[in-house]
């Protein structure tokens, strides 16, 4: 059957819903059941999806019954998960027969949204639409929001932040980055260190250069000094050809040493050398080069204590520490944990499950309430591994392998400490959750609108 389009001018305001109908008579008072619906006819498999992908739907109400194989409900099928494996956003009703709840639960379970039982009652299916057209919409904001979470809380140009301890890192970082100053970000493992190395480039005059890191502690010793300032060809077995170091490639830009204190101690001298006179020699020469390379160097060990133990040179130390960013982890960041959550699933959802729209209140909750050892790194490989492997649409806190009561577990210990810290920690939570809503937190915290604004005044949160 030909697909039957409803000839309205591009401009129609009015949803657009698609009847997967193969019985003319049932089409025709489909078709002309709803004047608030742009409704679009196909009779058979091969229209409705071609349908499909022309008209892009928001609604489908589909008879799993189809030619050629009306008594039975395989074609049906098959085309609810095409349907679904093209648009995973779309709202899918399927008709189900007297006795037919088997092949109504299993469309449930590929995808479709909701059923209605023949023969059709017009204004019980009406509502079932209109209903799934909220769905719709409402899922539809949820990822405007969620695409908004990067772009309203950026800093930096990447950094995704709305915890004052975190703005004012990147404060601190805006003021040095037009400055010739070495800077040393001090902080745990998966707090984000590359990534502010590589927003002070990007706010620096050297943007349009070079921005090169390199891992000090992924490097054998043995190669680290040829990887840092290059060799001649013939310098040692294998130098089959001259080859620029990091420090020559990213002249004019910014060289990031990541986990510097790994740096063997004699290499320690050359490096001191390059920072002191802005030249370097590769291996196998004796000719000196000029190159302006910034350093920003990181690292999660205690220089101080290395320097007491004498592997690590005091005097590299405070040319590398002019300026020392010590950056908190994500447990010290409140609120932080729910944003970046969101701006995750956001990505991985777009990128590898598509039909994943959000997370669970025990997730979030999880989230919120989570120690987080591994920081941002930790809550990224969550986030990931449980927009691959939930079977739902929502991401539950045992996908992200968590539980509210392991995660409450912080949460608790601080209500042992001051109540002012707690408070703070737990409004900020609660704005992060609700997205700044005042309505939904004061919600969330259990208190009126009044009083939660009161709070806010009173430990100057905005």
């Amino acid at each position: 059957m030909m697909n039957d389009r409803n000839f309205s001018q591009p401009s129609d305001p009015r949803p657009r819903l698609l009847v997967v109908e193969d019985d003319p008579g049932l089409q025709a008072q489909l078709k002309w059941a709803w004047d608030d619906f742009d409704v679009i006819l196909a009779g058979d498999r091969a229209s409705a999806l071609a349908a499909f992908r022309a008209d892009e739907p928001a609604l489908v109400t589909l008879d799993l019954g189809l030619p050629p194989d009306p008594d039975g409900v395989s074609e049906g099928l098959a085309l609810l998960g095409e349907m679904m494996a093209l648009r995973p956003d779309a709202k899918i009703v399927v008709a189900s027969g007297h006795g037919a709840n088997e092949s109504a639960l299993a469309a449930i379970a590929a995808g479709a949204c909701d059923f209605y039982q023949k023969p059709i009652d017009i204004d019980s299916l009406g509502l079932i639409l209109r209903r799934a057209l909220r769905l719709h919409a409402l899922e539809a904001e949820n990822r405007r929001l969620v695409a908004r979470v990067g772009e309203d809380h950026r800093v930096l140009g990447r950094l995704i932040t709305s915890a004052p301890e975190m703005l004012k890192v990147a404060r601190t970082i805006e003021r040095v980055a037009n400055t010739k100053v070495s800077v040393m970000l001090l902080g745990a493992s998966g707090t984000g260190k590359e990534l502010l190395a590589r927003g002070l480039h990007e706010a620096s005059a050297r943007r349009d250069k070079a921005f090169i890191a390199i891992n000090c502690a992924a490097i054998p010793e043995a190669l680290l000094e040829s990887e840092l300032f290059g060799h001649e060809k013939g310098a040692f077995t294998g130098a089959l050809k001259t080859t620029e170091g990091k420090i020559e490639q990213a002249d004019g830009g910014t060289l990031f040493l990541d986990e510097v204190g790994d740096i063997p101690f004699p290499l320690q001298v050359k490096l001191l050398r390059f920072l002191q006179e802005r030249v370097i020699e590769r291996i196998g020469s004796r000719r000196s080069i000029a190159v302006d390379t910034r350093i920003v160097c990181a690292t999660h060990q205690n220089l101080e204590a290395m320097i007491g133990d004498g592997r690590f040179r005091e005097d590299l130390f405070y040319r590398l520490a002019e300026i020392v960013v010590r950056i908190p982890s994500l447990a010290e960041r409140p609120g932080d944990a729910a944003l970046l959550a969101r701006a995750f699933l956001g990505r991985f959802a777009r990128e590898m499950n598509p039909a994943v729209k959000g997370f669970s209140r025990d997730a979030l909750a999880a989230i919120d309430g989570w120690s987080w050892p591994g920081n941002v790194r930790e809550l990224e490989n969550r986030v990931k591994r449980a927009v691959i492997m939930t079977e739902g649409r929502l991401v539950t806190a045992a996908d992200l392998d968590l539980s509210e009561a392991d995660a409450g577990e912080a949460l608790a210990l601080n209500l042992k400490s001051a109540r002012e810290t707690t408070d703070r920690r737990l409004i900020r939570h609660a704005l992060a959750r609700a997205e700044g809503n005042i309505s939904n937190t004061a919600k969330i915290l259990g208190i009126s609108r009044p009083t939660l604004y009161d709070l806010l005044k009173q430990y100057d949160l905005h």
